[in-house]
């Protein structure tokens, strides 16, 4: 990665990146090219008389067919789009930046220096994933070398205050909670004379949770775009989960087996980490190995150290030190071999592997090596998209293919929603009334959300709301 310095060096040219912009007979629209009716693939077009601007740029999960020829498309002509907002690094948010780089795209990528961090080795990553699977008679989506484009294109910005990047244009990146470098995207734009403030929440982050702070409230706005993924619900209180965990991993134990964990190598993996030792120092598990068996996931832990500022305060000092030491009972495993070489531990242990949901990453070989076995456990600890493989476990299929092999699932499933990092109703409703309380809201899109979720949304904005709140579809285009 670039140091900071270096993307710095580019700021003196910033302001003048939306300069020079044909006027277009238009007024301010919204078009929504993926997480619209769905929760992955976020991709929002906002367009004004002057300004071409995306907020996010994320890739679809899943697998088929379908799913890779959605994450080919970006936008029509991409290299005359002015800006991206990014508002964190997971793929879902991030991966078709690299397809928007090859479609032409040069401006500016605005974000937090977390989230600049994370997005890079996100990307790098899922750039080496692609070509390990890329047939040999196909190109794989995106190279390294498109990942370096991406790389030079990123403009890290101070989070909490404003920036002036043209005379119609200011930002401000708001923490969101979430994961680390996670930022609500505030804009005020300027179009033809009048001024319009645009808050774009792409994923909310719950209150409460240990490692990363809480999302903040911000002031009124004229546009609203806000995820809901689990609007529809409410998560069980921190210490109940907590407690779930200790009965899960504790029973497991007691009948010998082990706990396979799919687990995003970002916010996910840290979290289970400090649950599972601090379950381990208090006595409330019995002391066992927690593997974490990812290399993405120990760059991303660097991170943490490299951004403290973007960690709960009372935390912080866990990232000073490297993970064996923050915490006894892990074990970081880097190596392929040695990974491997897990399915030969004759003990009881708790494997954490990368690949959330279950579609990629070392997960999927624990899986193939554990399921079949009644003692052991995989633990759901993500949401599940549909299509996917988490989602069948999810679901209680009776066996799944997992590379070119049938499964029979004997091992036992369990999902734990409330250690999820995405806000809950009663967490979106306390935020709406910061909106309401300065300002209010003039109009809402509900995107990141399947359904039901969506439309749930929908209602509890309502009140908050000048006009009706919208759930548009993949596609729409909607004047503001």
């Amino acid at each position: 990665m670039r140091p900071p310095s270096a993307r710095r060096r580019r700021r003196a040219a910033v302001g003048h990146a939306f300069a020079g912009r044909a006027v277009r007979p238009i007024s301010m629209q919204i078009t929504f090219r993926g997480a619209a009716g769905e929760v992955t693939g976020s991709l929002h077009e906002l367009n004004t008389r002057r300004l071409r601007l995306l907020l996010d740029c994320g890739a679809f999960q899943g697998s088929g067919v379908a799913v890779a020829l959605k994450n080919r498309e970006t936008v029509p002509d991409a290299e005359s789009v002015d800006g991206v907002f990014l508002s964190h690094g997971h793929l879902d948010h991030c991966g078709r930046l690299p397809q928007l780089y090859r479609d032409g795209f040069r401006g500016p990528i605005f974000c937090t220096p977390a989230t600049a961090d994370v997005a890079v080795v996100m990307l790098e990553d899922a750039a080496r994933i692609a070509a390990e699977r890329a047939p040999d008679d196909a190109p794989a989506p995106f190279t390294r070398a498109d990942v370096a484009g991406v790389e030079a294109l990123m403009e890290p910005l101070e989070p909490g205050r404003w920036h002036r990047l043209s005379s119609d244009l200011s930002v401000r990146f708001s923490p969101a909670g979430h994961i680390l470098g996670a930022a609500i995207c505030e804009l005020k734009v300027r179009d033809a004379g009048e001024d319009r403030r645009v808050v774009y929440a792409a994923d909310l982050g719950r209150r409460g949770l240990p490692l990363i702070p809480d999302p903040v409230q911000v002031p009124g706005c004229d546009v609203l775009l806000v995820e809901s993924t689990y609007a529809d619900s409410v998560h069980p209180a921190v210490e109940e989960i907590i407690e779930e965990l200790a009965t899960i991993v504790g029973d497991v134990i007691a009948r010998g087996g082990r706990v396979i964990v799919p687990a995003f190598s970002i916010g996910r993996t840290q979290l289970l980490a400090w649950l599972l030792n601090e379950l381990i120092a208090t006595d409330r598990v019995p002391a066992v190995p927690i593997f974490v068996d990812s290399p993405l996931a120990h760059r991303i832990t660097a991170l943490y150290r490299r951004h403290a500022e973007a960690v709960r305060a009372e935390r912080r000092s866990l990232f000073q030190r490297n993970t064996e030491e923050a915490f006894p009972n892990v074990q970081c495993v880097r190596r392929r071999i040695d990974s491997i070489a897990l399915n030969d531990v004759d003990r009881p242990c708790v494997i954490i592997a990368g690949g959330g949901m279950c579609e990629g990453g070392r997960v999927l070989y624990h899986l193939r090596h554990a399921l079949e076995d009644e003692r052991n456990a995989v633990l759901l600890v993500s949401y599940q998209a549909p299509e996917t493989l988490g989602r069948r476990l999810a679901s209680a299929a009776p066996s799944v293919r997992i590379f070119d092999r049938n499964c029979p699932v004997r091992a036992t499933v369990h999902q734990l929603h409330g250690l999820s990092a995405h806000a809950d109703a009663l967490d979106f409703k306390w935020w709406f009334e910061g909106l309401a309380d300065e300002g209010g809201i003039g109009q809402a899109f509900v995107v990141h959300g399947e359904g039901p979720a969506a439309d749930t949304q929908a209602q509890l904005l309502q009140p908050y709301c000048d006009e009706d709140p919208v759930v548009p579809q993949h596609g729409e285009t909607w004047e503001v």
